[in-house]
C-alpha cells in the first residue's frame, strides 16, 4: 500500500514524499483510516515504527479545512493537543509537524519545561492550530491564562504508559477536565498496562484497538546481546566494545544521573568523545548535545531513561545498557532507539553478577531467551568476595579455672564490718561498704601474666 491510497491530501503527500516516505508502516496503514473516520483509537506499536505520523498525518488532514493565512490570533485557535511525557519527545513531534505542514497554512508550536516561558507565550498569543506540550508546562500556561483549550477537537496521549510511570496521571485528568467533551481521543503507546486500559475506559468512547505487534515485543530487526561482566570492569568492557566493533554512534543508558555523568567523564579520559544528558541538564544543553549527536559530531551519548523515549536518530547502529533497567518495560524502549523504520541495529547489555533479577524480568516480559555471553579478556573474576571475618570464640575454660574464678569472686564479695557510733551499740555496716583501709589482693588469674596488684580500698 502507498500513502496516496490512504486518503491524504496532495499537500501532505508532497511533504512526506520529500521526507523520503512512500509506503506506510503497519501502524500507519491501520491507524490513519481510523483517525480520519473520527473514532477514538487505542493503539499499541513497537517503538520506532512511525507512531507520530500515524496520528499526526490524519489529524492534519482533518484540520486542513481550518487552514488560513490570517494574522489574527482568533483565526488560529488550538484544535489539536498532543501530550508528551518528555521534552525530547515533544521536540521530536514538533519537528515532524513542521515538516508535515510545509505546504499547509497551519500553525504549530511546542511548549515544555526547562526553558523560558516568554517565547512560548508569544507563540501561543499569535495563535496555533496544533499544540505539542508536556503536562506540567501546559498547566503553567493555563494558570498564566496564555492558552485556551475550549476549541480542541483532537487529543493525543503519546507514550501514555510513560506518562503514568512519571506520575502525570493527576495532571492528565486535570487537563482532560478542561477540554470539550465532544472530541476525538487518541492514545498511542508501546506497551499496554492495566492502568492504560483504565484510563481509556474513563476518557474514551468505544475506542477502536490497533496492535501491530504483541504487547511488549522487541523489534526483530534488533540483535540483542547480553555480556556478563564484573561491575568494576564494565567501563573497560564498554570502551573495548566501542573500539573493537568500530561503533560510529552509540547511546549508552545508565540508571541514575550521577552514574551517567561519571561514565561520560571516564570515557573522555579513555579518549572517547562522550557527553551525558539527563534531567538535571538545562534544556539548552540537552538540545545542543542531541544536535551534535544527530549530526555525527558526538560519538557516545550517555543518557538516563529520560532519553529512552523521544530520541529519533535515523540509522542508529548501537544501543548499550551499561546498567540493566529496573523496569523491563524500559528495556523495550531503550533498545527501540536502534533498528528504527526497518533498519537493523544491535542492542548490548552489560549484566553484572547482581543484575540477574533484572535479566530474568526482561526475558519474562519479552518472552525470549537472552543467553549471557562473555567478552574475550574480560571474564568474570573467579575470586569470591571475602566474607566478613567473625571473632573466633574462645576455647571453653577448663573446670579448675572455673573453680578458681568462683573462689576469687567469693573473695571479692563484701565482708560485714562492725562499727559503733555515739550512743549506739555495735551495728553491721550497710551492704556494699568496705573499710577503706582494708587490703584486697586481686587474684593473678584475672590479670595479665606477670602482674600482681594490690588494691587498697
Amino acid at each position: 500500500m502507498l500513502f496516496s491510497e490512504l486518503g491524504l491530501s496532495p499537500e501532505i503527500l508532497r511533504a512526506i514524499d520529500e521526507q523520503g516516505y512512500s509506503q506506510p508502516t503497519p501502524i500507519q496503514e491501520k491507524a490513519i483510516p481510523l483517525v480520519l473516520s473520527g473514532r477514538d483509537l487505542l493503539a499499541a506499536a513497537q517503538t520506532g515504527t512511525g507512531k507520530t505520523a500515524a496520528f499526526m498525518l490524519p489529524i492534519l488532514e482533518r484540520l486542513k479545512k481550518f487552514a488560513n493565512t490570517s494574522v489574527s490570533p482568533a483565526m488560529h485557535p488550538i484544535r489539536a493537543l498532543v501530550l508528551s511525557p518528555t521534552r525530547e519527545l515533544a521536540d521530536q513531534i514538533g519537528v515532524n509537524v513542521q515538516s508535515y505542514t510545509k505546504y499547509l497554512p497551519l500553525r504549530a508550536t511546542t511548549v515544555y519545561g526547562g526553558v523560558n516561558m516568554d517565547p512560548q507565550t508569544q507563540e501561543l498569543r499569535r495563535g496555533v492550530e496544533v499544540l505539542i506540550a508536556t503536562p506540567g508546562r501546559l498547566l503553567d500556561h493555563i494558570q498564566q491564562k496564555t492558552v485556551q483549550l475550549n476549541k480542541v477537537e483532537v487529543l493525543v496521549l503519546d507514550e501514555a504508559d510513560r506518562m503514568l510511570d512519571m506520575g502525570f496521571i493527576q495532571d492528565i485528568r486535570k487537563i482532560m477536565g478542561m477540554l470539550p467533551k465532544e472530541r476525538q481521543t487518541l492514545l498511542f503507546s508501546a506497551t499496554f498496562a492495566p492502568e492504560i486500559k483504565r484510563l481509556a475506559a474513563d476518557f474514551m468512547h468505544t475506542p477502536q484497538t490497533v496492535e501491530v505487534a504483541r504487547q511488549n515485543a522487541t523489534n526483530e530487526q534488533v540483535e540483542q546481546l547480553v555480556f556478563k561482566v564484573d561491575n568494576f570492569k564494565k567501563r573497560q568492557v564498554l570502551a573495548h566494545l566501542i573500539r573493537s566493533r568500530e561503533m560510529s554512534q552509540v547511546i549508552v543508558f545508565c540508571k541514575t544521573k550521577i552514574s551517567a555523568d561519571q561514565l561520560a567523564r571516564d570515557l573522555k579520559r579513555d579518549g572517547l568523545d562522550a557527553e551525558a544528558i539527563h534531567g538535571d541538564k538545562t534544556q539548552g544543553t540537552r538540545l545542543e548535545t542531541l544536535a551534535a549527536f544527530k549530526e555525527g559530531k558526538l560519538r557516545v551519548l550517555v543518557a538516563t531513561d529520560v532519553a529512552a523515549r523521544g530520541l529519533d536518530i535515523s540509522e542508529l547502529p548501537y544501543v548499550v545498557n551499561f546498567e540493566m533497567p529496573n523496569s523491563p518495560e524500559d528495556y523495550v524502549h531503550r533498545i527501540g532507539r536502534t533498528g528504527r523504520a526497518g533498519a537493523k541495529g544491535v542492542a548490548i547489555s552489560l549484566m553484572g553478577p547482581e543484575e540477574t533479577r533484572q535479566h530474568e524480568a526482561i526475558e519474562k516480559l519479552t518472552k525470549q531467551t537472552l543467553t549471557p555471553q562473555s567478552v574475550d579478556g574480560f571474564g568474570l573474576s573467579s575470586q569470591q568476595r571475602p566474607k566478613p571475618m567473625l571473632t573466633p570464640m574462645r576455647e571453653p575454660m577448663r573446670e579448675p579455672m572455673r573453680e578458681s574464678m568462683r573462689e576469687s569472686s567469693r573473695d571479692l564479695s563484701p565482708t560485714p564490718v562492725l562499727s559503733a557510733g555515739k550512743g549506739e551499740g555495735l551495728k553491721q555496716a550497710r551492704p556494699g561498704r568496705r573499710n577503706r583501709k582494708e587490703k584486697r589482693e586481686v587474684p593473678a588469674l584475672l590479670l595479665p601474666p606477670r602482674y600482681k596488684v594490690e588494691i587498697i580500698r
